[in-house]
């Protein structure tokens, strides 16, 4: 397995006030799908001699994301900001069509539920070609990955 990978990630627990079970359980399978494959090399960390895997830790504060890093040994390697003010339209479409898909879960017919679902991977893939174009210099992942962070970003921003 390469060594350029996250093989931890943390969510700031203390940004986040109030999770439904749809939500929470978007949020384990990014997780847990993240930690078991994923491709992340944070290029100013790794220039500056650090080596993964990595541990991340993302935190939404004051309107940006930092992802805070560690490296194999456990020291800390730096981190990576964003500007999240790029990605409002994105994530507030993404909780729009994941209230829909949940909703039409539970009494819509298989027709509508797979229309709705095809939306929701749309705007999904979508954000994360933005989110791709945003790490761009500073992390090099993949697609895979960068979904996966995307739905963790959303779940950072879900305010009580």
């Amino acid at each position: 397995m390469s060594d350029d990978r996250i093989a931890k990630i943390e969510l700031d627990e203390a940004t986040i006030l109030k999770r439904s079970s749809d939500v929470e359980q978007e949020r384990e399978v990014a997780m847990r799908d993240l930690e078991a494959d994923n491709r992340f090399r944070p290029t100013l960390a790794a220039s500056n001699g650090f080596e993964g895997p990595w541990t991340l830790k993302l935190t939404v504060a004051d309107g940006r994301l930092s992802m805070t890093l560690r490296d194999r040994d456990g020291a800390d390697a730096g981190g990576i900001g964003l500007g999240l003010a790029r990605f409002r339209r994105e994530v507030r479409e993404y909780f729009a069509i994941c209230d829909s898909y949940y909703r039409a879960l539970r009494k819509a017919s298989a027709s509508e539920i797979e229309t709705v679902d095809m939306a929701r991977r749309a705007i999904h893939d979508r954000a994360t070609r933005h989110l791709l174009e945003a790490l761009e210099g500073k992390v090099e992942t993949d697609f895979a990955t960068a979904r996966r962070l995307f739905t963790l970003i959303c779940v950072l921003h879900i305010r009580a």
